[in-house]
Order: C-alpha cells, then sequence, then structure tokens
C-alpha cells in the first residue's frame, strides 16, 4: 500500500500550503498568495533544436485548482505523480536522442521537445498547449515570444477527455497531433479533426472485441459499472450498441463518480451487484487512481464477480496496484503497437535516470521521494515526509534505481508514446527530401510545418516486429491486435499478468478471436467459467420463446413443433425439414423418411401370398376335376365353357394379388388396377350368362318353346363377350386419358413417405369398380329370381349366394378403402379380391366338385330337370 500511500504526497504538500494560507486569506494577506504562486512549479520539460516536437503528457494524475482574489491568478497544481507514468516522458526524450544520434534520420538538423504535463485534466492540458505555443509561462493565444521557433508537431494526451481540446486547439493552428491513449470515436472524424492522428485505434473496434469475447464464453446477461463522466457515458452508449448486436443483455448499470462518499450510494450498489443473477461486470470509461479509491468500500461487493476491464481502464492499470482482490481473476484489452523497445539501449537509458544527475526534474525528485522513501532538499517536503514515513526515512545516494518503477518489464506497457515520436520524425524526414518542398521558404520558418506535415504522416509507413508494413488508415487510425490478458494476485498481493490471446481485427470473423480459455484463472471457487446467462442455453431442438416483458437475453425454451429443427444452440426459430426428410428423435438433424409400402417380407403379405397360392392350387385343381369331368351331366349342365372361362378368371384374380405387393411404380400401377377390374368383369359376366342360360332353359322346356333357338353357346359368349367389352372399354379411356401412377405421399403420416398408387382418375376408378357391381347386381337379380326353379341342380342359388357375397365384399370395401393409406389400403384392395374370388370359387365349384367326386350317382341324367335338356356344349 505504499504506492497508494505516495500518490498523496503532492496532495498533502498541496493542502498544507493551502491550509496555512487559508487564515491568512481571510485577512486578506496578499503576501501568502504570492508565496503560493511564487513557490508553485510547473512541469516544463525543454530541449532546443531545430525542429520542435510538443508534447502534453499525462503524468500527474490530479489537479488541484486554487483560486484567490488575485487578478490574473487561478494556480493549477499538478499532483499524484506515478512513476509508471513518469516512464512516457522518458520514452519521449529516448526517442528524441535515438534520432539526433541518427544522421541518417534529419542530417544537419537536430530535434528538440517542449513537454508540458496534462495532469488528466482538460483545463490545465489547453493551458499546456497555449504555453508551448506562446512560449511563456502565461500563455497568451495567438502570440509567441519565441520568434521563427519551428514546432512540427504535438505528440498526446493519453486520455480523450484531455486530447479532444488539445486537437480542437491544434486544427484551428493547424499543427498535427498524433494521441498515443485517446478512443474517442469522435476524433475519427476527418472533417472535424483532419490533423489527428493516433498509434492506436477508436472504441469502436475495442467494444467490437469486448462483445466478441462475451459470445465466446456465451455471457449473455452482464452488468456494467461506468464513470459519471462524459467519457464514462459516451463508451456506455457504444459499448451497449455492441452488445445489442451480439444479443447480450444488460442487467444493471451503476455509474460511479471519482469520490462517493455517500454510505447510502454505497448500501444500493452494494444491494445491486449482490442481488444480481450474473457474474461478469464490465468496467468501461476512463479510469483513474481517483476511481480506484472509490472501490476502497467496495471490495466485497466483487468477491465472486468477474471483472472484464476496458481498454481505456486496462491501459492505466496502475489502479489495479491499489485494490488487487477486486481485480483479481480479472480478464482485460490492450492495444497492442507491435513495436518493441526492450532493448539494452533503452534499459541503459532508463537507469540513467536519477535526481542526483537530474536536479532540475522535479517530477523524478518526487518519484524518488515517494517509491525509495529517501530525503528530498527541500526542507518542507521532508517534514510532511517525516510524518507520514516516521523513521523509514534515509538519505537518497545513487544506488537508488528507477527500472522497476519504470515497468521496464511490465507486458502492459508498449512505447505508444516512443513510437509516435518516431512516426513523426519519419514524416519530418519525408518531408525535408521531398522535391516539392525543396523550392519552400526557408525551413526555419516557425509555420513551415504547419498545414503540411499531416499530408506526410498519412502515407508514413513503418515496420513491426513482425516485418509487417503498416500505415494509418483512412480514419488516421494504426491498426492493431488487442491482446487479451488475465490479471491474478498472487500471494505477494502482487498483480500477475498472463497472456490469454489477441484479437485480430484484419483476420477473418470466425478468426479474428484466439485466446486459450484453459490458462484462465477464474474467481469462481470450482475454478470454472463463470456464469453470466438470464436463462439456460436452449439445446438443438429447441427455439426461444421471449419471455413477456422480459429483456431479449431471458427466455423458455420450447421444443420444435412437428417437422422442423433446430442445430444450433439458442436458436431463434426451428427450420422446416425438407419434403423427404424428418426429424430424428431429438429434432436436431433431418434424416430420411421412412419408405412405407407393402413389401413382399410384411407379415401381412405373406399371409395373402400364401392364401393366394393356396387357393390358386386349389382353382387349378377344380379345373383338372372339370377338365377330367367335362363330358359328364353336371359338367355340361349350365353351358361347361362358361365354367372354364370362370375358372380361368378366378385364377387370374388370385395371381393379381402379386401386383398389389412390392414397391409401386408406374406399370404395376396400371396393371393392377385393370387386371382384377377386367377379370373380375369377366368372371361377373360369365356368372350372367350363367343365370341367363338357367332362365332360358327352363323357358324352352315348354313344347313349341321360341325360347329354344337361344340355347347354346352363342348367347352365353355374347353375354360374356358384350358386358367384358364394356369393362375393357371403360379400362382403356381410363389409360388413356389419366392412368394410374405412382406417388409419394409425404404428408398423411409424419416421417414417414407412403408410396403407393394414385387412381390418376377417380371417376375412372369408381367407373370399373362401378361397373363391376352392376354386372353383379344385375346376375344378383336374375339368380335370386330363378332360384326356385325345380330342379335337382338349380345352379342359380348358388349363383345368388355367390353374388350376395360379392357384393357385400366390394360395398364394404369402398369406405374401409377411403379411409385407409399406404399399405393398409393395398391390404383392404387384396383382402376384396381374395374373398371375392374365394366365394365364387367355393359358391359356385364347390358343391358340383363334391357330387363329382363323392355323390357320383348323383352326376346322371337322370337327375336333371324333367324333359333332361341339356343346353351344355
Amino acid at each position: 500500500m505504499l504506492g497508494a500511500v505516495a500518490f498523496l504526497i503532492r496532495i498533502y504538500l498541496t493542502a498544507l500550503r493551502a491550509i496555512s494560507c487559508d487564515s491568512q486569506i481571510q485577512t486578506k494577506s496578499l503576501a501568502c498568495q504570492l508565496e503560493i504562486i511564487k513557490t508553485y512549479e510547473d512541469y516544463e520539460y525543454i530541449k532546443e533544436g531545430d525542429i520542435i516536437i510538443a508534447g502534453v503528457l499525462t503524468v500527474n494524475t490530479l489537479m488541484v485548482s486554487l483560486s484567490y482574489p488575485i487578478e490574473f491568478y487561478d494556480i493549477m497544481i499538478c499532483v499524484g505523480v506515478l512513476a509508471k507514468n513518469y516512464r512516457q516522458f522518458v520514452d519521449f526524450r529516448f526517442a528524441v536522442e535515438q534520432i539526433n544520434n541518427n544522421s541518417a534520420k534529419l542530417p544537419n538538423l537536430t530535434l528538440g521537445y517542449h513537454i508540458y504535463d496534462s495532469c488528466g485534466d482538460p483545463r490545465k492540458a489547453v493551458r499546456s498547449v497555449l504555453q508551448i505555443l506562446s512560449g511563456t509561462r502565461e500563455p497568451v493565444p495567438n502570440y509567441s515570444c519565441v520568434g521563427k521557433r519551428n514546432i512540427a508537431g504535438f505528440i498526446g494526451d493519453a486520455a480523450s477527455e484531455t486530447t479532444v481540446p488539445i486537437a480542437q486547439i491544434l486544427n484551428v493552428y493547424g499543427y498535427a497531433q498524433i494521441s498515443y491513449g485517446a478512443t474517442d470515436p469522435s476524433l475519427s472524424d476527418r472533417i472535424s479533426f483532419p490533423y489527428f492522428f493516433r498509434t492506436l485505434q477508436s472504441d469502436h473496434s475495442h467494444y467490437l472485441a469486448l462483445s466478441k469475447l462475451l459470445r465466446y464464453f456465451e455471457w449473455t446477461w452482464i452488468g456494467i459499472i461506468t464513470f459519471d463522466d462524459d467519457s464514462g457515458e459516451k463508451e456506455f452508449q457504444l459499448l451497449t450498441n455492441y452488445l445489442s448486436m451480439e444479443g447480450i443483455c444488460v442487467e444493471f448499470t451503476i455509474k460511479i463518480g471519482n469520490y462517493v462518499d455517500n454510505i447510502a450510494m454505497y448500501e444500493i450498489y452494494s444491494e445491486i451487484i449482490q442481488k444480481s443473477s450474473t457474474s461478469v461486470i464490465i468496467l468501461c470509461g476512463t479510469a483513474s487512481v481517483n476511481f480506484a479509491e472509490t472501490f476502497r468500500n467496495m471490495t466485497d461487493m466483487f468477491l465472486t464477480k468477474t471483472l472484464i476491464v476496458s481498454s481505456t481502464v486496462a491501459a492505466n492499470h496502475n489502479s489495479m496496484d491499489y485494490y488487487l482482490e477486486i481485480f483479481h481473476g480479472s480478464l482485460g484489452f490492450v492495444q497492442h503497437s507491435e513495436y518493441s523497445l526492450d532493448t539494452p539501449e533503452m534499459r541503459s537509458f532508463v537507469e540513467s535516470f536519477h535526481p542526483l544527475r537530474y536536479p532540475d526534474d522535479k517530477l523524478l525528485e518526487d518519484i524518488w521521494m515517494q517509491c525509495h522513501l529517501c530525503l528530498s532538499e527541500d526542507p518542507s517536503k521532508n517534514d510532511l515526509h517525516e510524518k507520514l514515513y516516521a523513521s523509514k526515512l534515509h538519505n537518497c545516494t545513487g544506488q537508488d534505481n528507477i527500472t522497476n518503477l519504470l515497468g521496464i518489464e511490465s507486458k502492459l506497457h508498449f512505447p505508444h508514446v516512443h513510437f509516435a515520436v518516431r512516426i513523426m520524425s519519419g514524416a519530418l524526414h519525408e518531408m525535408q527530401n521531398s522535391p516539392s518542398e525543396q523550392t519552400t521558404e526557408n525551413n526555419t520558418n516557425g509555420h513551415y510545418y504547419k498545414y503540411k506535415l499531416h499530408r506526410y504522416l498519412k502515407n508514413i509507413r513503418y515496420k513491426t516486429i513482425q516485418n509487417k508494413t503498416k500505415i494509418f488508415n483512412e480514419n488516421g487510425e494504426l491498426i492493431g491486435e488487442y491482446l487479451i490478458y488475465n490479471y491474478i494476485m498472487d500471494p505477494g498481493s502482487q498483480i500477475i499478468v498472463n497472456y490469454l490471446g489477441v484479437f485480430n481485427p484484419w483476420a477473418p470473423s470466425d478468426w479474428k478471436l484466439e485466446i486459450l480459455s484453459s490458462d484462465i484463472r477464474w474467481k469462481t471457487s470450482d475454478g470454472k467459467i463463470p456464469r453470466a446467462q438470464c436463462s439456460d442455453n436452449c439445446p438443438p431442438g429447441f427455439r426461444k420463446a421471449t419471455k413477456p416483458g422480459a429483456q431479449s437475453c431471458c427466455y423458455d425454451c420450447v421444443p420444435c413443433p412437428a417437422g422442423d429443427i433446430s442445430t444450433t444452440i439458442d436458436s431463434e426459430i426451428c427450420t422446416r425439414c425438407p419434403d423427404k426428410e424428418w426429424p430424428n428423435e431429438n429434432k436436431n438433424q433431418c434424416i430420411t423418411k421412412t419408405e412405407e409400402f407393402l413389401t413382399f417380407d410384411n407379415n401381412m403379405s405373406l399371409i395373402f401370398l400364401s392364401i393366394s397360392v393356396l387357393i390358386f392350387l386349389v382353382t387349378l385343381l377344380i379345373l383338372g376335376v372339370f377338365i377330367t369331368y367335362q363330358d359328364t351331366p353336371i359338367v355340361r349342365a349350365n353351358n361347361r365353357s362358361l365354367s372354364f372361362l370362370l375358372l380361368v378368371s378366378i385364377k387370374l384374380s388370385f395371381l393379381s394379388v402379386f401386383l398389389f405387393l412390392g414397391r409401386p411404380v408406374d406399370i404395376t400401377c396400371m396393371l393392377r388396377i385393370i387386371t382384377f377390374g377386367i377379370t373380375f368383369s369377366i368372371a361377373v359376366s360369365s356368372l350372367l350368362a350363367k343365370t341367363i342360360m338357367v332362365c332360358v332353359a327352363f323357358k324352352a322346356t315348354k313344347p313349341g318353346s321360341s325360347w329354344r333357338k337361344w340355347l347354346g353357346v352363342k348367347l352365353s359368349n355374347s353375354v360374356v363377350l358384350f358386358c367384358s367389352s364394356i369393362q375393357i372399354i371403360i379400362c382403356m379411356t381410363w389409360l388413356a386419358i389419366s392412368p394410374p401412377f405412382q406417388e409419394l405421399d409425404i404428408h398423411t403420416s409424419p416421417g414417414t413417405i407412403i408410396i403407393q398408387c394414385n387412381e390418376g382418375s377417380a371417376i375412372g376408378f369408381y367407373s370399373v369398380i362401378g361397373y363391376m357391381g352392376l354386372l353383379a347386381a344385375v346376375s344378383f337379380v336374375l339368380a335370386f329370381l330363378a332360384r326356385s326353379l325345380p330342379d335337382s341342380f338349380n345352379e342359380a342359388k348358388y349363383i345368388t349366394f355367390s353374388m350376395l357375397l360379392f357384393c357385400s365384399v366390394w360395398i364394404t370395401m369402398i369406405p374401409a378403402y377411403l379411409s385407409t393409406k399406404g399399405k393398409n389400403t393395398v391390404c383392404v384392395e387384396i383382402f376384396a379380391i381374395i374373398t371375392s374370388s374365394a366365394g365364387l370359387l367355393a359358391c359356385i365349384f364347390l358343391p358340383k366338385c363334391y357330387i363329382i367326386l363323392f355323390r357320383p350317382e348323383m352326376n346322371t341324367k337322370s337327375h336333371l330337370l324333367g324333359n333332361r335338356i341339356e343346353y351344355a356344349v
């Protein structure tokens, strides 16, 4: 904690002086006020040269303004010097020395500098610029007391808050400026700031990188702590824009000023943070050591929270040294300049800095007092110093070292100031060697570089340590990588900075962020990645459903509807599978739908095949019996030719079952309908002819009857031919106009493609079925009327039963056919064919076979009608 106390030494010095005069001010002691003015020392560094590079750097961290009732006197006193900030001044001087020692850089010219400390305050920054331009202790605008002093340009400042007013003034005067730390996006406006350049990128790039980091760890529910100033407000608005682009929500926002002494405010902050469900909090804005002071009473709030430190906070990493337990386990971004300054020459130059060598450097003296606890030559400083550190003081010696104080080995120090000076000197070199400038007025004129140097800065090129060539972009920025660090507090209460990865702005979108997350030491008790989500991730197969009145990051997970899938985590919508595909069980992948048709190896198919083959063999056996006994009276009765034709058509009906099995194709779809349509029409036509022949036979038994001339095969053949021809015409017309075809039904059964036959024309299909029904109905009516005619074997009774069965089967088949799909429909058709064919076979031929085989005595003419008329062939 020595550093924290040391930070306040100069504040105490100033306060003591102010307090000592306070009582005297009441008595209007002019002498005391003049004493303050006299003893105040403005930190100024000058080295004259042919060309001057001006600098406005932030070394002190705070400015105290003392106003007294003296005309023209408002004193700005810089306090809170930090050794690591002093490193910027050292880099500046080292760069100038390197350039002057290199005769090839600016031949016959020497480079000088004029540097002021801005103290991190815009008022002091403006004052410093005007002091440099006027060359006086008290700035006088539009006046210079140094004649034709040749100021090339300005380097600085670190913060946007001080850089913006500097840029506004320099734009009026036409001087080029290179900032080494300002990231305000407004400075990229080339219309408002045409002479402004910077060695790093604006906050746009940084917050893009930060949002990608949050998305990488799936942190979508975060808190934000910002600083209650213009810088914090701008960065907050920019940050929230990039977070919303990545679908990241903000649970809470806290704005903290430099000093928060109100205990009630601390309690409010503590309640907000501790009640929050997120474990990740972002610090945005320009942090200072002063801001770290406000965390003094907030340590307990962050014991379980992981901080994400923005680049502006990480760049000023001194604030982390004061409250290590808060920043332990946090992540931070730092812009990498790809420019190295860790050389033996630089180390030797840094080690040379000592108050004994530079006795006029009051900043160096203050650093030495604070960090090495040694006495100053100023008795007033020693008095306060002794009060703070008691017996720890000793006399300063030449052996005290500044290397560690300046962070010469720090991973977070990038020589942006040194780099800026080198870039400006390179532009000066190009300008000096430009043919267009050789005829220009004498370059010792103080206005020689105004309105010109920025043109050479635009095109200046430099080599990085990776031998890459870089150039300012159209916004005056140097594009570089963002290094990602993990800040860890070691047992010795020191911050350890672990490099984790990099964000490359120029890399492809999928490769911009490269990070070794396994190397991160988290603050969580189990060492796992902190959770920062309002809702759990929706796995593939689910989609997000926003909760009413909640932010988009707070949602419910609902399964994808039937036929839809989601393949990513936290999918917004579910995607419909292609027509021939269907979601798997987890609804995260589309798989090929199962094809459904009545295969040959199906159990039902095997049953139908077995029955069809069996009855086919029975039919074939009956046909053999009838052929063997074709000359017997019972076979010759009712026209044996019709019996043979009927048996053949029944056999074909059983064989047509094979057309209904297997994968349907266009040809089988056409053949199956036509086959059973025509074969059944022939069968029913044969039965109709038989019925007609029975009726005619009994009419012809009367003496002198004219019906005798109709006896014979001509009538029966004509009936069969005529009736069958009509069905053939219907089938051919159907095939010609709209034939059946293979159809893939992808909608009826989820997850299944039903391969079936489409009738093509419903009219054609029902015409075929209707015509068969008409023939069966006519045959049934005639057979029913002839059933009571006397005969020892009246076939009309059996035809009546067969037609009753046939009509019953097909009438029942129609609703069953319409109410089923896929292979069930085919089963209905096969069942109707087998049942109706078997009914015809059983009713017409089994009684005859029984008489032929088992009752041969009945197979005689004596058992026919009384007149024994034979109307067989």
